[in-house]
């Protein structure tokens, strides 16, 4: 899963930096030709090693190919912030997760633009995390991480650049913010997964393409992530859709109202 988010991001990235051109998905939600080229090169990758397990990629979904799948499948968002990659602020992500009876068991993030690399297995309650060359990203010098217990002076919480809702306002104001950090795409989880942040409400829709990598890097640095009523937030659901669900580290969250 490392060498294809490496392989894939790499490609994103020299088209990134050279020229692209930007479609619209059925949703009005904005396609370009990394975001396929990158899915490409990951259901290669998968497909080589695991050929028995279901793979729902988003830009797959778009095109109406969801095939069924078991208790164990991938899911894969080839370029998550796709915004930030057309607007060239850096902060999007390759992201390959595999589910486990609903549940993120391994997942990998990488931000080709920075180089920055994460990884998570749940099981082994491992979250790994390195700083590559962007230009030539070789797997390698992985650190643990771990979420930070909550400190005194208040939360640190992040939210999406591009997704801001009233209601992530409205949750928030329930805690003592000591910063709000604004970023795209799943490194908001990673940023909570590594102590540099400690809440992410997520108030608004999302797939589980999205979150699924993130969320198995946060489970394995120790976080939670819960949809309303305070379950765990699931995969699998119909369609791939999420709940509204709240990220934390090293402490429960309020809980969202079901």
């Amino acid at each position: 899963m490392i060498r294809a988010a490496l392989e894939a991001g790499r490609a994103a990235n020299r088209i990134y930096h050279g020229g692209f051109e930007v479609h619209t998905k059925g949703d009005d939600s904005p396609v370009t030709t990394a975001d396929h080229v990158a899915e490409e090169i990951i259901l290669r990758h998968l497909a080589q090693h695991a050929p028995d397990l279901g793979v729902i990629a988003e830009e797959q979904a778009a095109a109406g190919n969801l095939p069924p799948v078991g208790a164990e499948f991938f899911l894969v968002d080839p370029l998550d912030g796709t915004k930030e990659f057309i607007h060239r602020r850096g902060d999007f992500t390759v992201n390959i997760a595999l589910v486990r009876a609903g549940v993120p068991a391994l997942g990998v993030v990488y931000a080709p633009a920075s180089g920055q690399l994460y990884a998570g297995n749940v099981p082994a309650g491992s979250a790994l995390r390195a700083t590559l060359d962007p230009l030539d990203p070789v797997a390698g010098a992985l650190q643990p991480m771990r979420v930070r217990s909550l400190p005194a002076a208040g939360v640190t919480a992040v939210a999406s650049r591009s997704h801001r809702t009233p209601e992530t306002d409205a949750y928030l104001a329930g805690y003592a913010v000591a910063d709000l950090v604004a970023v795209g795409s799943s490194l908001k989880f990673c940023l909570v997964a590594a102590g540099e942040a400690d809440l992410y409400p997520r108030l608004g829709p999302t797939m589980e393409w999205d979150t699924a990598a993130g969320h198995a890097v946060l489970s394995a640095a120790g976080g939670h992530v819960m949809a309303p009523g305070g379950e765990p937030l699931r995969y699998g659901k119909p369609q791939f859709r999420n709940t509204w669900f709240v990220a934390s580290g090293a402490f429960v969250p309020q809980a969202l109202a079901s």
